[in-house]
Formats: C-alpha cells, sequence, structure tokens
C-alpha cells in the first residue's frame, strides 16, 4: 500500500471554493453560517469541525507602476491582488493530535493520513491543544473532535479524495509522497525560472513534526496561508518539564527533611 500525501500549488488556486464545497458534499459536513466577515470574499475564515478544506484569501495592495496592458498606472491608484491556497489538515509524520489522544481514538491509516475515529472520540479535546497549525476543532454541539479524514473512505474505494477530484485548475495534486515531492521540486524550478523567486515549498521534514502529507507551493511568506516556518510538537518539551519537575520535588524534599533535622 503507497503512502499518498496532497501537494497543493497556490499559484494555481484560482478561490473558487469548489474544494471546500466538495468535501462538504462527500463528508456531509453542515455548513459555516454566511455572515460578512470582512476578510477578503472570505467567509469561511479558517480550518474547524465543519471547514475541512479552507481557502485562504490573501488580500493586499498592488502598487506596481504599470498595468497589465503596459500603460503607467497613476501614483495614488492602488489595485487590490489577491493570492489563494487551498488549506488542510497536514497529516504530520509525526502527529501530535495522535500522540495526545488518550482513547486511541486517532490512528494512522495504512495510506499514511491522521484519522480521527468519530464513534471512540471522547471529546477531551487533548487533540486540539497539541495540533501545532491548530487544525483540529471541537463540535461544542456534538462534544468531538473533527477534522480532515484525508477522505480515507474514498481511498479505500481506489478513488481519490473530494477536493483534488473537484480542483478545476489540478491545483490540488494528490498521489504517492516522494513522486509529489520530485513534482514539486520540478514545479520550483519551472517558477524560479519564470521570475518567480519567492516561491517556496512548504513540507517542515526539519523539524519534530518530521514533514507533512499535505505539502505546499507558495509565493512569498508561509506564515500568510498558516503554515508556520518551525512547527513543533508539544511532546518535545515533556523531557525538560520533567526535569524541572524532578529538580523542584527534590528541593522540596531537601527542604524538609532540612527542616525536620534541625527541630530535632
Amino acid at each position: 500500500m503507497s503512502v499518498t500525501a496532497f501537494l497543493t500549488d497556490s499559484t494555481l488556486c484560482i478561490g473558487c471554493k469548489a474544494c471546500e464545497v466538495a468535501c462538504k458534499e462527500w463528508n456531509g459536513i453542515s455548513e459555516d453560517g454566511l455572515s460578512w466577515t470582512g476578510f477578503s470574499y472570505d467567509n469561511t475564515k479558517a480550518l474547524g469541525h465543519s471547514t475541512w478544506r479552507h481557502v485562504a484569501f490573501a488580500e493586499a495592495a498592488d502598487q506596481r507602476q504599470w498595468k497589465l496592458d503596459g500603460s503607467p498606472r497613476p501614483a495614488a491608484s492602488m489595485a487590490a491582488n489577491w493570492q489563494f491556497s487551498s488549506d488542510v489538515c497536514k497529516h504530520c509524520e509525526n502527529a501530535g493530535c495522535l500522540e495526545a489522544c488518550p482513547t486511541g481514538a486517532i490512528v494512522r491509516t495504512q495510506f499514511g493520513g491522521v484519522f480521527v475515529q468519530p464513534d471512540v472520540c471522547n471529546g477531551c479535546s487533548y487533540c486540539v491543544v497539541a495540533c501545532p497549525f491548530g487544525v483540529v476543532e471541537k463540535n461544542k454541539q456534538d462534544g468531538r473532535a473533527f477534522k480532515c479524514t484525508f477522505c480515507y473512505d474514498r481511498q479505500k474505494a481506489g478513488m481519490v479524495p473530494a477536493c483534488a477530484k473537484a480542483c478545476p485548475t489540478e491545483s490540488i495534486k494528490f498521489g504517492e509522497i516522494e513522486d509529489l515531492r520530485l513534482r514539486a521540486q520540478e514545479r520550483l524550478q519551472e517558477l524560479h525560472g519564470r521570475g518567480m523567486a519567492d516561491a517556496v515549498m512548504y513540507d517542515p521534514t526539519h523539524t519534530s513534526v518530521g514533514g507533512t502529507h499535505a505539502m505546499f507551493i507558495v509565493r512569498g511568506d508561509p506564515r500568510t496561508f498558516n503554515l508556520p516556518p518551525n512547527p513543533e510538537l508539544p511532546t518535545i518539551y515533556n523531557r525538560r518539564g520533567w526535569k524541572s519537575s524532578a529538580i523542584g520535588g527534590g528541593l522540596l524534599l531537601a527542604g524538609a527533611l532540612l527542616a525536620f533535622l534541625l527541630e530535632s
């Protein structure tokens, strides 16, 4: 069984949100509300228990001196410039949510994805605070935690995830993880050759997360699209915490013994 992954190329994303709709339709997820957020045209805001795919809108002022037709742009004019990227659970190689789960509700599938079993989840929310990307969220009405399932049911049936199937520009690619990493490097070389020197690949293999099964090609600072440069597992601080606790306990014990000896 091959280990699979997503490769999301934001340079191809047009912000249509077809992936969001396809994800909700296939998984039967409720809508997120129709209120106006003020974040450009993005009204789903972030990943959560009812948003497993989220197209982020990064809006900025385009202050180039020339229009697309080659004519000069008035100095005072500022046109809007958007970048889009479809965010999803990273399905980390070393998953903080999986390590933190006390009931065994979160498991690693044969495809490499991290899957939350809703019938086993007890709603403790340990996975929520253990996720380095803030992806997992508890449904307050339901009481359980939810996130992207990597379309585990579709993969078992030999189908690609719904989001990748629906993407009209093939911004979301799905396949064997090592093959996608090679394709990402080829794509980066192409983008750099076309003058997009700020294009980078996001796959934090250098951190305790150990890489992800949802990789991204973005332009500029990855943090713009909720991709922290150095995500870390909370458990890497366990040794330091236990060491501090042991030292504190030892000092308390020594103080108690000293007090007892002085009294006697």
